[in-house]
């Protein structure tokens, strides 16, 4: 079925040929054009009707089309996060859907999870160090086994972080959302109990969207409450933690920090967190993996096929 009577345009950020199981753009009437940031549009973007935003190239870049998108009906980022789209809805006419890429980065971005807090936790940077000074650091460290965990932020990358802290014989995995669930391995608790959960955990995941509520959550308050000793994972967005906050407790070696994502980001030259004591850095890692264009490719031609047929889209986050 078509679209519409005439060809609509959809926006890819990988070439159509290299995606399995799109429409046939003959019977759907869909024009597939790439375009992954270039400073040329490959088209009028008045004629869009489908943009898929280019993946890891910044706010600047994933909203600068959507201005002239007059005709766009959907908007598909392949990040879980929106953040860097959302300067931009204000730009679009109403009714457009926002899809995220649920799906796609939780496999990747829980393995992530998994490495920074073993490697924080024995301390294998100090090893690394360790191997290019030939110096042979043996001692005690601690284990993931016999922790508590919390959550804080349980999607479904939340839920794929704790499906793999499954093996490691925590003492225990507390979960927190917006608002209060169940679920099959236990309840979830609201965010307004956050507080009492805090010195509890030995183990602090960060796992949350980046939005107007959870900006500096983990801010001197939330750090304050952590017991000495633990360990803040941020894999979700820079500003969900309150980095002049951090480094305060961090500097005084009261917790330990491992962050894919910082505030600013990327962590400029000489920011003291490069330095700071018990703290590791990646670059913004989480789904930049092998799993990701695979899992990016199948939600990109599956979203296509339903909304050529005129289905409801998976992953629809918020309509202008």
């Amino acid at each position: 079925m078509r679209v519409d009577d005439t060809t609509a345009d959809v926006w890819l950020p990988i070439p159509a040929a290299e995606i399995d199981g799109l429409p046939d753009p003959g019977a759907s009437g869909l024009r597939y054009l790439h375009w992954d940031g270039g400073p040329e549009f490959p088209a009028d973007p008045a004629r869009c009707a489908y943009y898929v935003v280019p993946y890891m190239k910044g706010s600047e870049i994933a909203v600068r089309p959507l201005a002239g998108m007059t005709s766009v009906r959907v908007v598909q980022t392949l990040s879980a996060g929106i953040d860097h789209v959302t300067p931009g809805l204000g730009d679009l006419r109403p009714g457009v859907r926002l899809c995220n890429a649920k799906g796609v980065h939780e496999a990747s971005t829980a393995e992530l999870t998994l490495a920074l807090i073993l490697a924080s936790l024995r301390d294998i940077p100090g090893f690394v160090r360790g191997q290019d000074a030939e110096e042979w650091r043996a001692g005690f460290y601690p284990a993931l086994a016999d922790k508590s965990v919390l959550i804080v932020g349980y999607g479904s990358i939340g839920a794929a972080v704790e499906d793999r802290l499954a093996p490691f014989e925590c003492a225990r995995v507390a979960r927190v959302a917006r608002s209060a669930r169940a679920t099959e391995r236990g309840p979830v608790h609201a965010l307004a109990e956050l507080p009492a959960l805090l010195p509890e955990a030995d183990v602090v995941v960060l796992t949350t969207p980046l939005t107007p509520q959870t900006r500096h959550l983990a801010d001197a308050d939330f750090l304050a409450r952590m017991k000495d000793g633990a360990l803040l994972v941020n894999v979700a967005r820079g500003p969900v933690v309150d980095t002049k906050a951090l480094l305060a407790e961090v500097e005084s070696g009261r917790i330990t920090a491992a962050l894919d994502v910082t505030d600013p980001e990327p962590l400029p030259p000489g920011h003291p967190l490069w330095h700071a004591p018990g703290v590791l850095v990646t670059p913004h890692v989480g789904g930049s993996t092998s799993a990701f264009m695979p899992r990016a490719k199948r939600l990109i031609a599956g979203q296509l096929t339903r909304f050529a047929a005129g289905e409801e889209l998976a992953n629809v986050v918020l309509t202008t």
